[in-house]
């Protein structure tokens, strides 16, 4: 069997989701889980959280129902809320709640017929200009869905888009803008993303919507004493099956982008950008080794990476490889690739998860 694996440490899981709920001051907290847990398998993580998240997260409706169908039971948030206004049943039929953040999906909610009870995350554009409505709509909107006999009292949300520049004025401008347009109106609110509960104690909401920082990702431009309780999550690893001694002046890899100074050791290793490996990672890129110091040597191939072993003189066909974990952190990685901390494992594939910390 190949030999490249995810290691998901839920224990790390639930540390992260316990410190996101402490910055929260105790709120209500709902755990992001949209893109299959960015990555890291969206049921087992839900799973490892039910009985502490007092909701989940995820993008569409696609993704609500996989977790229905494994038995999460928990309230499950349609975050970009529905699509068509044909999902309006199914989201009844399995017990969802959706954001509204468009006015042809406030006519749709005003046109659907129903006896259940309707909950609502009404969405408000406070400045990112990608989803929401605007201030006025937003209150026009609200009068006319609390007229509904069939929507329950509303949670008011918004969007942090520069949260983490903890130099950049927009999160207060944002949060100042949430405040006016929300004054007077009757619901929970919920404005805290990873960055604004990591980065700004002051901006908080009744709920708290932690994301990338579940993961273990750091996704502030700086470490604070917050983000260095954070755990990684997912450990990829992978195993040396070849090696090989180059001379000096010899290339290794496509393109010869790395050649070499010195005669060389060669370690092949069985992972590469078609398992979500950056395919342009840089020489010295750092991995480790049998839990040594190490580095990637030549570009990233489709399913193979080479890394070199020249001081290790132990490492040898069956050494362990890893190329992100607790060394090196992904927030250490992906700068160095030109990606995102929250890009790298959403792009895994190919690789065999393993549940590790129950």
């Amino acid at each position: 069997m190949r030999p490249a694996r995810a290691l998901i440490d839920l224990d790390a899981l639930r540390s992260n989701f316990r410190l996101a709920r402490e910055l929260g001051g105790g709120r209500k907290t709902l755990a992001a889980v949209k893109a299959d847990a960015y990555g890291h398998g969206a049921v087992a993580c839900a799973r490892a959280l039910e009985g502490e998240a007092d909701a989940f997260g995820v993008a569409c409706i696609e993704e609500a129902l996989e977790l229905r169908q494994a038995g999460i039971a928990a309230p499950i948030l349609l975050l970009e809320g529905f699509f068509d206004a044909d999902e309006l049943p199914l989201i009844v039929q399995h017990n969802l709640w959706f954001a509204v953040a468009a006015p042809w999906q406030v006519d749709a909610v005003a046109a659907f017929q129903t006896d259940a009870t309707l909950q609502i995350w009404l969405k408000l554009d406070s400045g990112m200009h990608r989803l929401g409505l605007s201030p006025d709509d937003f209150r026009t909107a609200h009068a006319r869905l609390s007229a509904l006999p069939q929507v329950a009292p509303m949670v008011l949300m918004s969007h942090m888009s520069r949260a983490d520049e903890l130099d950049s004025p927009r999160t207060r401008e944002q949060a100042a803008t949430f405040a006016s347009a929300i004054d007077g109106l009757a619901g929970e609110t919920s404005l805290c993303n990873s960055p604004a509960l990591l980065g700004w104690p002051k901006v908080r909401s009744d709920w708290v919507r932690p994301g990338l920082m579940l993961y273990g990702a750091n996704p502030l431009q700086a470490h604070n004493a917050f983000t260095e309780r954070l755990r990684p999550v997912m450990t990829m690893q992978s195993k040396i099956f070849a090696t090989r001694e180059i001379a000096a002046g010899e290339p290794v890899g496509y393109g010869a982008r790395f050649v070499a100074e010195r005669p060389t050791r060669v370690g092949v290793v069985a992972l590469g950008y078609a398992d979500g490996y950056p395919q342009f990672a840089p020489n010295g890129t750092p991995v480790q080794i049998d839990g040594q110091p190490g580095h990637l040597i030549g570009r990233v191939s489709m399913d193979m990476l080479t890394v070199d072993l020249t001081d290790l003189p132990q490492a040898g066909v069956g050494s362990t490889v890893t190329l992100w974990g607790e060394s090196p952190r992904l927030d250490v990685l992906a700068p160095l690739c030109n990606v995102s901390a929250y890009q790298l494992p959403c792009a895994v594939k190919r690789v065999a998860r393993e549940l590790i910390g129950g």
